[in-house]
């Protein structure tokens, strides 16, 4: 149910992975406008995410940047525990980081094939594994993955990218079966097709 303001997100934590640019970007002014507070992930693209984070913060909002490579363990685990010591919980996780190179399946080399597999179903796993706890522990939380239409109609050039969206309808219904009776909702949002920067 809406406060007052109508802001349905008032005093929840949002963690947005890939957050500083095109659908990313999007996500986090959307939460932001919610009411949401949000965590703003990019690997090293501080000086965009620094924009983001004032453009929430002049409007009334709250945001932190926390810089991190979601294939780190380590560094994915620092992130959420930079974000408990700033808000004290975390009730949302939208998995959204993900490399989108394109190269025919015969020319895709396997350290490619890694790469982009790594970010998408690694960071994801990662990422919620990490979430999870802080989250069942606040009584509850969501988690979103961000698929593709792709790797439900197929594409030329992209058998990477394609397979590891795919994994990522796997891993929300392992999730959303696990973890329903501890409070968590996990879904696969499959956008369209999205131009521009």
């Amino acid at each position: 149910m809406a406060n007052a303001q109508g802001r349905e997100l008032e005093g929840k934590v949002a963690l947005v992975t890939g957050a500083v640019r095109r659908i990313g970007r999007a996500i986090v002014l959307a939460l932001a406008g919610d009411g949401c507070t949000v965590v703003i992930n990019a690997r090293s693209s501080k000086a965009e995410a620094d924009a983001v984070a004032a453009g929430i913060e002049a409007l009334g909002g709250k945001a932190l940047v926390h810089l991190a490579d979601v294939t780190d363990e380590a560094a994915v685990q620092g992130m959420v525990d930079a974000a408990l010591r700033h808000f004290g919980r975390l009730d949302i996780l939208v998995n959204n980081a993900a490399d989108r190179q394109q190269a025919p399946l015969t020319e895709i080399s396997l350290a490619q094939w890694r790469h982009i597999t790594g970010i998408i179903v690694d960071g994801s796993f990662l990422c919620a594994r990490a979430c999870l706890p802080p989250m069942i522990a606040g009584g509850g939380g969501t988690i979103i993955n961000i698929g593709g239409a792709s790797a439900h109609i197929g594409a030329h050039n992209r058998a990477h990218v394609i397979t590891a969206k795919a994994a990522l309808v796997g891993l929300t219904k392992a999730i959303a079966v696990e973890f329903a009776d501890r409070g968590i909702t996990a879904n696969c949002v499959v956008p369209g097709h999205i131009g521009g920067q």
